[in-house]
């Protein structure tokens, strides 16, 4: 049909001509009410975003000369974060010269790779940059896919 035939149409059912396929040859038309269509896309699309499962990354910070029980106390935060399923940015903060000894935060971030292989896997391996070394966990998956808990 010619446009100009199907646009007189759309206005005479006081509907509007709206291209669905501009690529196509030739390009492809249909006659519909675009508020109305407009207005049904937003809501699937509102409906898509409600439906998935955001991720936030957690970060918690360690010092070289941290005491076992704050270590302890962080390592228990990290768990928690891992169970509801974040990602988890585990920061060693070095002040003035402490940065000559990187070895003993490695050390550190070593030890929580190893505590913490059940229920994490890593995805960014420690790295020193300017007076901080970070790394990231995430949690591990299960062999079915879905996310592991820990302890079970």
């Amino acid at each position: 049909m010619e446009p100009q035939r199907a646009f007189v149409l759309a206005l005479d059912k006081g509907l509007d001509l709206v291209e669905v396929a501009p690529m196509a040859k030739p390009p492809v038309c249909r006659i519909m009410d675009y508020g109305k269509y407009r207005y049904e896309q937003s809501k699937k699309a509102q409906e898509a975003k409600k439906h998935q499962k955001s991720i936030q990354l957690k970060e918690v910070k360690f010092r070289p000369k941290i005491d076992t029980h704050d270590y302890e106390f962080k390592k228990n935060h990290i768990i928690r974060f891992l169970k509801g399923e974040n990602k988890v940015k585990a920061t060693v903060m070095f002040r003035g010269r402490e940065v000559t000894h990187a070895q003993i935060g490695q050390q550190i971030l070593q030890r929580l790779i190893d505590e913490l292989e059940e229920i994490a896997s890593v995805e960014k391996y420690p790295k020193l940059e300017g007076h901080m070394m970070t790394m990231i966990l995430i949690p591990k998956k299960s062999l079915d896919g879905s996310r592991k808990e820990a302890g079970a």
